[in-house]
């Protein structure tokens, strides 16, 4: 979120678990409309496959957050 306060865009990568948590402290923070990408929970314990497949799915998610702007973005 200091990125983002300094113009440099940002975008918090979470895992569904977190959502709630995440967009009340982007919303504590005077950020509340804080992009964030979100993908399944969970990341511990994943095979390499499945780690391999979130990160995919992680890149396919930030990029038109950081380059289109703000809103979220979610994996299925």
């Amino acid at each position: 979120m200091a990125a983002e306060r300094l113009g440099i865009p940002a975008v918090a990568v979470i895992t569904d678990r977190f959502e709630a948590t995440a967009r009340a402290m982007a919303e504590a923070s005077g950020l509340a409309d804080y992009p964030f990408a979100i993908i399944a929970h969970p990341v511990a314990g994943n095979s390499d496959d499945e780690l391999r497949a979130k990160a995919e799915l992680t890149v396919a998610l930030l990029v038109p957050l950081l380059t289109q702007g703000r809103g979220e973005s979610r994996g299925p």
